[in-house]
């Protein structure tokens, strides 16, 4: 739920907009600068900016997303990947391809 001092710029987003949800990951060590992929433990380790690792070492997540529910102060968005209480930075449009001028 967001705080009530940005309600109104949330007052555009509308069910079905698609929208990057930039979030602060709050419980990812900073000091990693390299890691083993999920799921290749036997891999050797490579530089976290190749990988989607919460650790790194300004953590900042980017979430493509569907809005699907708004209520309120409270917007329900499909695959965000991020755990409960991890605080949101900000929300930005999905930009669609460039159109031909």
């Amino acid at each position: 739920m967001f705080e009530p001092d940005v309600e109104a710029a949330l007052r555009d987003l509308r069910v079905g907009d698609r929208v990057i949800v930039i979030s602060w990951l709050h419980r990812a060590s900073r000091d990693v600068l390299t890691t083993r992929p999920r799921g290749y433990p036997g891999r050797l380790p490579i530089g976290v900016f190749s990988t989607r690792s919460q650790d790194r070492p300004n953590p900042l997540g980017l979430h493509p997303v569907e809005i699907l529910a708004i209520t309120g102060r409270r917007i329900l968005v499909s695959n965000l990947e991020a755990i409960n209480q991890t605080p949101i930075i900000d929300i930005k449009p999905e930009l669609g391809p460039v159109s031909e001028r």
